[in-house]
Protein backbone atom coordinates (compact mmCIF):
# COMPACT_ATOMS: atom_id res chain seq x y z
CA UNK A 1 0.00 0.00 0.00
CA UNK A 2 1.45 3.74 -1.27
CA UNK A 3 2.00 5.96 1.89
CA UNK A 4 -0.45 8.50 2.11
CA UNK A 5 0.25 12.32 1.32
CA UNK A 6 1.80 13.83 3.97
CA UNK A 7 2.91 17.75 4.44
CA UNK A 8 6.44 18.82 3.59
CA UNK A 9 9.16 20.51 5.89
CA UNK A 10 8.40 23.51 4.64
CA UNK A 11 4.69 23.50 5.78
CA UNK A 12 5.56 22.30 8.90
CA UNK A 13 7.51 24.88 10.02
CA UNK A 14 5.13 27.24 9.06
CA UNK A 15 2.73 25.99 10.71
CA UNK A 16 4.84 24.74 13.80
CA UNK A 17 4.37 28.34 15.58
CA UNK A 18 0.43 28.12 15.94
CA UNK A 19 0.09 24.61 17.33
CA UNK A 20 -0.33 24.83 20.85
CA UNK A 21 1.95 24.11 23.92
CA UNK A 22 2.72 20.40 24.83
CA UNK A 23 1.60 19.64 28.52
CA UNK A 24 1.44 16.46 29.84
CA UNK A 25 2.19 13.35 27.68
CA UNK A 26 3.90 13.47 24.43
CA UNK A 27 1.50 14.35 21.44
CA UNK A 28 1.64 11.95 18.72
CA UNK A 29 3.23 12.93 15.22
CA UNK A 30 1.86 15.68 14.35
CA UNK A 31 2.80 15.78 10.65
CA UNK A 32 1.03 12.45 10.31
CA UNK A 33 -2.02 13.80 12.33
CA UNK A 34 -2.58 17.40 10.72
CA UNK A 35 -1.90 15.37 7.26
CA UNK A 36 -4.77 13.13 8.52
CA UNK A 37 -6.77 15.70 9.28
CA UNK A 38 -6.19 17.77 5.94
CA UNK A 39 -7.07 14.65 3.89
CA UNK A 40 -10.38 13.56 5.72
CA UNK A 41 -12.00 17.21 5.25
CA UNK A 42 -10.66 17.74 1.82
CA UNK A 43 -11.78 14.31 0.46
CA UNK A 44 -15.05 14.91 2.44
CA UNK A 45 -14.23 11.12 4.08
CA UNK A 46 -15.98 9.78 7.58
CA UNK A 47 -12.87 9.45 10.56
CA UNK A 48 -13.38 6.09 9.86
CA UNK A 49 -12.29 5.90 6.42
CA UNK A 50 -8.97 7.40 6.70
CA UNK A 51 -5.91 5.77 5.51
CA UNK A 52 -4.23 3.30 8.19
CA UNK A 53 -0.98 5.56 7.39
CA UNK A 54 -2.24 8.83 9.64
CA UNK A 55 -2.95 6.42 12.64
CA UNK A 56 -5.81 5.93 14.35
CA UNK A 57 -9.28 7.46 13.10
CA UNK A 58 -9.96 8.49 17.00
CA UNK A 59 -6.69 10.35 17.22
CA UNK A 60 -7.40 12.07 13.82
CA UNK A 61 -10.98 12.99 15.15
CA UNK A 62 -9.90 13.65 18.72
CA UNK A 63 -7.22 16.42 17.65
CA UNK A 64 -9.90 18.05 15.46
CA UNK A 65 -12.12 18.49 17.93
CA UNK A 66 -9.74 19.64 20.71
CA UNK A 67 -7.71 22.16 18.39
CA UNK A 68 -11.24 23.26 17.07
CA UNK A 69 -12.46 24.04 20.45
CA UNK A 70 -9.14 25.92 21.31
CA UNK A 71 -9.31 28.28 18.03
CA UNK A 72 -5.96 26.35 16.25
CA UNK A 73 -7.44 25.77 12.95
CA UNK A 74 -8.92 29.51 12.91
CA UNK A 75 -5.45 30.92 13.64
CA UNK A 76 -3.75 28.50 10.76
CA UNK A 77 -6.38 29.82 8.72
CA UNK A 78 -6.10 33.32 9.38
CA UNK A 79 -2.21 33.12 9.69
CA UNK A 80 -2.21 31.08 6.13
CA UNK A 81 -4.79 33.73 4.84
CA UNK A 82 -2.84 36.91 5.76
CA UNK A 83 0.31 35.92 3.86
CA UNK A 84 -1.67 35.45 1.03
CA UNK A 85 -2.89 39.39 0.18
CA UNK A 86 -5.42 40.61 -1.18
CA UNK A 87 -7.41 38.09 -4.51
CA UNK A 88 -7.98 39.45 -7.36
CA UNK A 89 -11.02 38.03 -7.57
CA UNK A 90 -13.72 36.85 -4.95
CA UNK A 91 -16.65 34.16 -5.66
CA UNK A 92 -19.91 32.86 -4.10
CA UNK A 93 -20.54 29.55 -4.69
CA UNK A 94 -24.42 29.31 -4.32
CA UNK A 95 -24.94 25.68 -3.88
CA UNK A 96 -24.43 26.07 -0.08
CA UNK A 97 -26.73 28.70 0.52
CA UNK A 98 -30.47 27.21 1.68
CA UNK A 99 -33.66 29.36 1.76
CA UNK A 100 -35.48 28.71 4.83
CA UNK A 101 -39.08 27.04 4.20
CA UNK A 102 -41.48 29.76 4.32
CA UNK A 103 -39.26 31.69 1.86
CA UNK A 104 -41.60 30.12 -0.73
CA UNK A 105 -44.83 32.06 0.57
CA UNK A 106 -43.31 34.99 0.01
CA UNK A 107 -44.03 36.09 -3.25
CA UNK A 108 -47.82 34.73 -2.56
CA UNK A 109 -47.81 37.14 0.46
CA UNK A 110 -46.54 40.14 -1.42
CA UNK A 111 -43.34 40.59 0.04
CA UNK A 112 -41.03 39.47 -2.58
CA UNK A 113 -41.54 42.04 -6.06
CA UNK A 114 -39.62 40.22 -8.75
CA UNK A 115 -40.78 42.65 -11.02
CA UNK A 116 -38.28 44.84 -10.01
CA UNK A 117 -35.68 42.95 -11.02
CA UNK A 118 -33.42 43.10 -13.99
CA UNK A 119 -35.27 42.58 -17.38
CA UNK A 120 -34.42 40.19 -19.73
CA UNK A 121 -32.94 41.53 -23.72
Amino acid sequence: MPKPPMLSDAQMRRLEPLFPVQRGLRRVDDRRVISGIIYVIRYGLQWKDAPLGYGPPKTLYNRFIRWSRLGVFARIFAALAAKGGAPERLMIDATHLKAHRTAASLLQKGVLDISAGPKAA
